[in-house]
This record gives C-alpha cells, structure tokens and sequence, in this order.
C-alpha cells in the first residue's frame, strides 16, 4: 500500500467520523449540556427566589411578633386599669358602707340622748314633785298639777 492512498483513506475516514459525530453524536450532547445549563439556572433562580420569600416570611413573622407584643401590652394595661377602678369601686363603696354605718349610729346616738333626756325629765319632775312635798309637807295632788308639770318638764 502506497502512504498517500492510507492518508488519503484516514482523511476520509475521518471527514466521515466528523461528520457522523456532528449529525448524531454532537447535537444530542449540546442539548443535554444546554438542558443541564437552564435547569442550574432555574435552580440558582428559584434559590434566590426562595430567599426573597423567606425574608419576606422574616419581616412578615417580626410584624405579627410585634404586634402581639403590643396587643398583650395593651391588654396588660386594660387589666391594670380595670384592676384600679375594681379597687376604686370597691373603696367608694366601703366609704359608703362606713358613711352609712357612721350616720346610722348618730341616729341612734341622737334616739338615746333624746330618750336619756325625756327620761331624765320625768325624774326631774318626780324629784321637783317630791321635793316640794317635802317642803310643803302636805300632800300634791299630781292629777290637779299635771299642766303644770307638763310645762315644767318641757322648760327642763
């Protein structure tokens, strides 16, 4: 065999390979490495994706956290405020309570002394009554001098 018919054989041998290569061989590798390439890029996207969401989910759960904190301030300080005017209440009411007591016991202070009084009267005038029986040594007729003892009482 001649050098050059074997070059010239390789040479086609070859341009048939290349060619068999870039008809069937190639294209479904360029297209595996190009679905490859979208899938990493998907991937990188839905990554970046998923970040986003999840500062947004952050921001989103420091909100509620906030705003519970200040809905249970909040709550905290009705119950303080409602605490002091149950207390208040209760005060004014016991204030009453005493107040009513208080007067209650006037009352009846005031009925004593008014009984003491009419009582101490009606000894003033027995005593007035006996003492001028003494003093006259006679008898006082207490049914004749009941007028009198009458307005004697109520000067005394």
């Amino acid at each position: 065999m001649n050098i050059n018919a074997t070059l010239f054989a390789q040479a086609i041998v070859f341009a048939i390979l290349v060619w068999f290569t870039m008809k069937f061989v190639w294209p479904p590798i360029a297209k595996a490495l190009d679905e490859r390439a979208q899938k990493i890029s998907e991937g990188l996207a839905a990554a970046d994706k998923a970040k986003s969401e999840l500062a947004v989910a952050n921001q989103r759960v420091e909100a509620e956290l906030s705003q519970s904190r200040n809905e249970s301030a909040t709550r905290l300080a009705d119950a303080e405020r409602r605490a002091q005017t149950l207390i208040e209440e209760a005060k004014a009411r016991a204030s009453d309570e005493a107040a009513k007591i208080v007067a209650a016991a006037r009352q009846e202070a005031e009925q004593q002394v008014i009984k003491a009084r009419e009582s101490l009267r009606e000894e003033v005038a027995a005593l007035a009554v006996k003492g001028a029986e003494q003093i006259l040594r006679r008898e006082v007729n207490a049914g004749v001098h009941a007028e009198l003892l009458g307005r004697l009482k109520t000067e005394l």
